[in-house]
C-alpha cells in the first residue's frame, strides 16, 4: 500500500521566487545531511537547502558569462561541493567559501557529462565521450587524455551505484533511433556495451535503475505509456562486443479508460514506482498529476492533481518527492507498505491506523476516498454490536460515529455547513488536545478555513484565525496559504502575529508584508495592532506625534555635532530627519518591528528589496535611522519594551536596504539630506568609540590597581590618564 502525505513549498523558482532560479531547475541532488538537498539552476547558481526548515543554508554562483553545465553534487566523504561550468572547468569548495572565483579550479581536457557522488565510493566523473574517471585520479592530472568510447552516440541518462566495495556506472546512449546501454566497473576497468531491444512505434523517454544481488534492474518509461524492465547481470563471461538486451513489460500506465502520459519516474521499492505525467481520459482535457503504481498487481495506488503544471522532472530522496509546480519547488512526503492484494485494491483494514490523519485535507484526498473510508468504519461499528437490538445498534452507531470520523471525513462533511456550524465543529476538533498528530490537525483546520475563504470571498474569519495563530505553535510550512490570504485581505494584525511566531517565513512573503505595512498612515490608524514593541520608547500625543523626552546620551550630543559640521537646516527638517522624532505612527512602527524580527537570508531578500518603491524605501530608512539614534542614546544600546528590535537587527536591515536602494537614494532629492545626516551620525559614533579605544589600556590598568589595593580607610586618589 502506498499513499501521498502532506506537501509543502521548499522555495520559489520564478523571477520573483526566493532562489533566483529564473532559468529553471537543472537538477536536485542529496546534500551532506539527509535533510539537505542541493539545487542547481539552468544558469549560474547552486543552492543548499534544509528541507525541514524550508530555508537556504548557502548559495554559490559562478561569474556572469559562465554557465553550470551539470548538476552540482556533494562529496560525502569530505563534505565538499563539486561543480562543472562551461563543460570543462571543475570547481571544488566547502561551506565556508563564498566566492567561487577563489576556490579550487581545474580545467579538464574533455567535456563532462555528469559527476556522480557515491556515499562510500567518492565522486565519479562521466565524460560526454563515455570516458569515466574517479575524482582522485582525475585531480592527479587534470589535463590527462580522456578516451572517446561512444563516437557519434549521445548520452541520454546515467547513474552510479556501489556493489559491495565496487563502484558501478551505467549510462544509456542514442544514435539514429537505436539505444545502447554501457556498464562500467571502475576498479576492474571493465566496460560492457549492450543494445536495447527495439520497440515498434515507441521509444524510451526516461530511465531509472537499481542494483541488487549482482544484477542491475533497468526500468524504461516508453512513449507507448508503458514501463519495461531489463535485467543486466554484472558477471559477464562472454566476449561479445555487443549483446541485445531483451525487455519485459512491467507496468501499463492506464486505468479505467484513462492513460498516463509519463515524463519521468522513480522507483520507490520492489513493488512501487512513482510516475509524473499527464492523465487523460477520452474526450477530456489532460491533467498533470503525480501517481504511485503497484507493479506487482498493476494498480494505481494514489494520485495528486497538479493544476499549475510541472517541468516534467521528478526526484525522490528520504521518502520525499521533489518537483516543480507552477513557480515553486514542491515537496510531498509519501509512505509505502508491504504490498498485498488487499492493499492494492484499497481494502486493507488496519486496526493500528490512528483516528486522526496528519496529512488529510481537501486538496490531497478525493471525495470518494473519504466516503468509502466513512462507510467502512460505519459497517465495522455495526458488526461489532451484532447482538444488540436494531434500535440499540442505531443508537450505538450514532454515538460512535463522531469519534470514528477522521479529520478528512469531518472536513468533507462540513464543506456545505453554515458558517456558525462550520466554525463550531472546528473549535471542537481543536479542543481535543489529547488526539495524535495534533499539530497536523490544526494545519488541516486552517486549510479548511482558507479554502472556504477562497470559495466565498465575503467570508473571512479574522478573529478565529487570530485565536489559532496566537494560541498554537504553528509554522509557515504547516499553513502556507494563511499569510497569502492575510496579505490579500490586508489583515496587518494577523500578519504581525505570523511574523512574530512563524520561524520559517520565505523572504518573498516577508517583503510582501513590508510593502503592505508601508501603506498610508491613515489606514493603519484604524487598525488594532499590538503596540508592545514601541509603546515604551515612542510617546504619543493625541495627534499621534511623538513628544520629545529626556534621554541619557551615550557620549554623543546630536545638536553639538550638527554645530561642528556647520549644518544649516530648518527646525522642521531637523525634527523629522535626524531621528529625534519618529517618522511613522505607532501602528506602522509596531508592524515594521515585526519585520525586523523575522528571520531571513540576505542573498534571497536583497533582490526583493530592490523592487521596493523609492518613497517607501526612504520612509523605511528614516524609521531605521530613528531607531538607530534611539538605541545609541541609551547606555546599553537597547530599546525598552517587549519584542523591540535590537541594535544588530536595525543595523543589518539598514545595510541591506542601502545595498538594495543606494543608487535610487543618491539620485532622489528627498533622500540626500537623510543620507547626509546618517553619514554624519555614524562618523560621530566612530570618532567617539575611537576615543574610548585610546583610553582602554588606562582603564584596564586602573581596574588592575584597584584589585591590588585593599583600602581599609577612606581616601582620595588622583590618577592622571595620559
Amino acid at each position: 500500500m502506498a499513499a501521498l502525505c502532506e506537501s509543502f513549498t521548499l522555495c520559489g523558482l520564478g523571477p520573483s521566487g526566493g532562489v533566483g532560479l529564473g532559468g529553471g531547475l537543472l537538477a536536485l541532488e542529496p546534500g551532506p545531511d539527509p535533510d539537505h538537498v542541493l539545487l542547481t539552476d539552468r544558469g549560474r547558481t547552486a543552492t543548499l537547502f534544509k528541507v525541514s526548515d524550508q530555508k537556504p543554508l548557502g548559495c554559490w554562483s559562478v561569474k556572469h558569462g559562465q554557465i553550470i553545465t551539470c548538476p552540482v553534487v556533494c562529496n560525502f566523504e569530505t563534505h565538499e561541493y563539486i561543480a562543472v561550468h562551461d563543460d570543462k572547468v571543475l570547481r571544488i569548495w566547502n561551506n565556508k567559501d563564498i566566492n567561487l572565483d577563489k576556490v579550487f579550479k581545474a580545467t579538464l581536457s574533455a567535456d563532462v557529462y555528469r559527476v556522480h557522488s557515491l556515499p562510500n565510493g567518492g565522486p565519479v566523473v562521466l565524460f560526454k565521450g563515455g570516458g569515466v574517471r574517479t575524482l582522485d585520479v582525475l585531480l592527479e592530472a587534470p589535463q590527462q587524455e580522456i578516451e572517446n568510447i561512444i563516437s557519434d552516440e549521445v548520452i541520454k541518462w546515467s547513474e552510479a551505484f556501489m556493489e559491495g566495495q565496487q563502484p558501478v556506472l551505467i549510462f544509456t546512449t542514442e544514435k539514429d533511433g537505436d539505444f545502447f546501454v554501457y556498464v562500467q566497473k571502475l576498479k576492474m576497468n571493465s566496460l560492457h556495451k549492450y543494445k536495447l531491444e527495439q520497440q515498434e512505434l515507441s521509444k524510451p523517454l526516461s530511465f531509472t535503475a537499481y542494483i541488487k544481488n549482482q544484477i542491475i534492474t533497468l526500468l524504461c518509461l516508453y512513449s507507448n505509456d508503458s514501463v519495461y524492465k531489463v535485467l543486466i547481470p554484472l558477471q559477464q563471461n562472454t566476449e561479445e562486443e555487443e549483446q541485445i538486451l531483451s525487455k519485459s513489460l512491467l507496468l501499463n500506465l492506464s486505468v479505467s479508460g484513462s492513460v498516463l502520459k509519463g515524463t519521468s519516474f522513480v522507483v520507490l521499492d520492489k513493488d512501487h514506482v512513482a510516475v509524473l505525467g499527464s492523465l487523460a481520459a477520452s474526450g477530456e482535457e489532460s491533467k498533470e498529476c503525480l501517481t504511485i503504481w503497484n507493479t506487482k498487481f498493476q494498480t494505481l495506488q494514489t494520485s495528486k492533481e497538479l493544476p499549475l503544471g510541472t517541468s516534467g522532472q521528478l526526484w525522490c530522496y528520504e521518502e520525499k518527492f521533489f518537483f516543480t509546480h507552477g513557480k515553486v519547488l514542491t515537496v510531498i512526503m509519501y509512505k509505502c507498505e508491504t504490498s498485498s492484494l488487499a492493499a492494492a485494491v484499497g481494502k486493507l483494514k488496519d486496526s493500528q491506523t490512528p483516528d486522526v490523519s496528519s496529512f488529510v485535507n481537501w486538496n490531497t484526498l478525493g471525495d470518494e476516498e473519504l466516503v468509502v473510508s466513512f462507510q467502512s468504519q460505519q459497517s465495522v461499528a455495526l458488526k461489532s454490536e451484532s447482538k444488540m437490538t436494531l434500535r440499540s445498534k442505531r443508537n450505538t452507531v450514532a454515538k460512535v460515529q463522531p469519534d470514528t470520523l477522521s479529520v478528512g471525513q469531518l472536513l468533507l462533511n462540513l464543506k456545505d455547513a453554515s458558517t456558525t456550524a462550520f466554525e463550531d465543529e472546528l473549535r471542537q476538533l481543536m479542543s481535543k488536545a489529547q488526539m495524535p498528530d495534533f499539530q497536523a490537525t490544526i494545519g488541516c483546520v486552517i486549510t479548511a478555513l482558507i479554502n472556504r475563504c477562497k470559495t466565498n470571498p465575503k467570508y473571512y474569519p479574522r478573529n478565529f484565525l487570530l485565536q489559532i495563530v496566537q494560541t498554537r505553535d504553528l509554522s509557515y510550512s504547516l499553513c502556507p496559504d494563511l499569510m497569502a490570504v492575510a496579505l490579500e485581505k490586508k489583515d496587518v494584525h494577523l500578519l504581525q502575529i505570523c511574523l512574530q511566531r512563524f520561524p520559517d517565513i520565505p523572504e518573498e512573503i516577508t517583503y510582501a508584508c513590508l510593502k503592505v505595512f508601508l501603506i498610508s498612515e491613515a489606514y493603519l490608524q484604524r487598525i488594532d495592532v499590538n503596540l508592545e514593541s514601541v509603546i515604551c520608547y515612542i510617546d504619543i500625543e493625541f495627534n499621534n506625534k511623538e513628544v520629545k523626552t529626556e534621554i541619557v546620551e551615550n557620549g554623543f550630543n546630536a545638536e553639538l555635532e550638527q554645530d561642528i559640521w556647520d549644518t544649516k537646516i530648518t527646525k522642521e527638517t531637523h525634527l523629522t530627519s535626524d531621528g529625534e522624532f519618529c517618522p511613522v505612527g505607532p501602528q506602522k512602527a509596531a508592524l515594521l518591528n515585526a519585520v525586523l524580527h523575522s528571520a531571513y537570508s540576505e542573498t534571497f531578500l536583497l533582490p526583493h528589496l530592490k523592487n521596493l518603491p523609492a518613497q517607501q524605501a526612504v520612509l523605511f530608512l528614516r524609521y531605521l535611522y530613528y531607531l538607530y539614534v534611539k538605541c545609541s542614546e541609551k547606555i546599553n544600546t537597547t530599546l525598552p519594551g517587549i519584542r523591540s528590535p535590537t541594535i544588530n537587527q536595525i543595523m543589518d536591515w539598514m545595510c541591506l536596504l542601502l545595498d538594495a536602494q543606494f543608487t535610487v537614494m543618491v539620485m532622489l532629492p528627498d533622500a540626500k539630506e537623510l543620507l547626509s545626516n546618517l553619514h554624519k551620525f555614524v562618523r560621530a559614533q566612530v570618532r567617539f568609540y575611537s576615543e574610548l579605544n585610546k583610553i582602554e589600556g588606562s582603564l584596564r590598568e586602573l581596574q588592575r590597581l584597584n584589585h591590588q589595593k585593599d583600602s581599609q580607610t577612606y581616601s582620595i586618589e588622583v590618577l592622571e590618564l595620559i
